[in-house]
């Protein structure tokens, strides 16, 4: 047993849930899809809510609700469209070196 898996087991232990109801598999491929198609800090934030949303689902006696709020968010996470960041934006807009590796900018040596 993995380390992991022991630290899942302790969790479900300590929570009183369902270990069956637990698939590490499926909560780390949506951690992935979200990390890599959205940013990094989206992992944790996307598994959290997908596991609110089961919350709530359950109470409301859905049937599956875990692998329905985890499909949900992988589908929006692998149709996710990333637009540039500010930063990203300004480094395209900059002028880059040329063949000798100069800039084009005035430096204080080219001034």
């Amino acid at each position: 047993m993995s380390n992991l898996e022991r630290w899942v087991d302790a969790l479900v232990d300590e929570f009183d849930l369902d270990r069956e109801a637990v698939d590490i598999g499926a909560i780390l491929d949506l951690a992935r899809d979200a990390a890599h198609r959205v940013e990094r800090p989206a992992a944790p934030l996307t598994t959290f809510i997908a596991g609110y949303v089961a919350g709530l689902s359950a109470g409301e006696g859905a049937d599956h609700p875990g692998l329905d709020a985890m499909e949900r968010a992988t589908e929006l996470a692998l149709a996710w469209d990333v637009e540039p960041t500010l930063d990203e934006v300004a480094s395209e807009d900059a002028p880059g070196p040329d063949a000798t590796g100069a800039t084009g900018l005035a430096t204080p040596e080219r001034a």
